[in-house]
């Protein structure tokens, strides 16, 4: 039974949705001079909305929320201000997704105190309106009910950090073998990411002393 619903994102899906984006933003007349991705989710997508409008200066805001797959810290914060002056100019804020809209809001005040734009506009691939504080001015799909959208830039950071949960949740099972360990993902989380990113985050694990390898078994030792 699939414990953490999960959508796993290719890299034609992302190009796909920006595309789709940027001629949403493009046919709404509103062409910003400036656009700001929040990091570190919204990089790829803001670099290609940027190609995709002939938009040359990018920007990036950095926020910690989502500090580890599909967990929330306490309260959104930024983490390395800086001001600089945007006086005049159109600001598209992008990101990856709309879930909570806490990185969305805390970014726009951000830039509105501090770097004093004309206007601001938000662009999301992914809005959750049964949770989200704010509705991104431009965004591709609607999603009603929340799941984890796996993009393919944390791809293995998700992948490693989502098998530590199911270890130190089954914590009574002290060793597991490959198969064990694949198969109790794809249950979990209902995706399958491909041997690459298991194996490199077992290692990344093995790495971390979470896990010992011993011959073609892992034991758990410390979640």
């Amino acid at each position: 039974m699939v414990k953490v619903p999960c959508k796993l994102v290719t890299w034609d899906d992302v190009v796909n949705w920006c595309k789709a984006l940027a001629d949403k933003i493009r046919e709404s007349g509103w062409i910003p001079d400036v656009v700001v991705a929040i990091a570190r989710g919204g990089f790829v997508p803001a670099r290609l909305i940027c190609d995709y409008l002939g938009i040359v200066d990018l920007l990036s805001v950095k926020v910690e929320h989502w500090i580890e797959a599909a967990t929330m810290s306490p309260q959104a914060r930024i983490k390395y201000e800086y001001t600089i002056d945007l006086t005049g100019k159109k600001v598209l804020i992008v990101d990856d997704i709309a879930d909570t809209g806490d990185s969305i809001i805390l970014t726009k005040e951000f830039i509105e105190k501090n770097w004093k734009p004309a206007e601001i506009k938000v662009a999301t691939m992914q809005w959750i309106s049964s949770v989200c504080k704010i509705k991104p001015d431009y965004y591709v799909d609607e999603v009603k009910e929340w799941i984890w959208y796996q993009y393919p830039w944390t791809r293995l950071e998700d992948t490693t950090q989502f098998i530590k949960r199911f270890l130190k949740e089954m914590k009574d099972k002290k060793v597991w073998t490959y198969d064990e360990i694949v198969n109790t993902f794809k249950e979990w989380y209902g995706i399958d990411v491909g041997e690459w990113f298991y194996k490199r985050a077992l290692e990344e694990l093995v790495k971390k002393g979470v896990l010992r390898k011993v011959d073609d078994k892992y034991e758990v030792i410390s979640v």
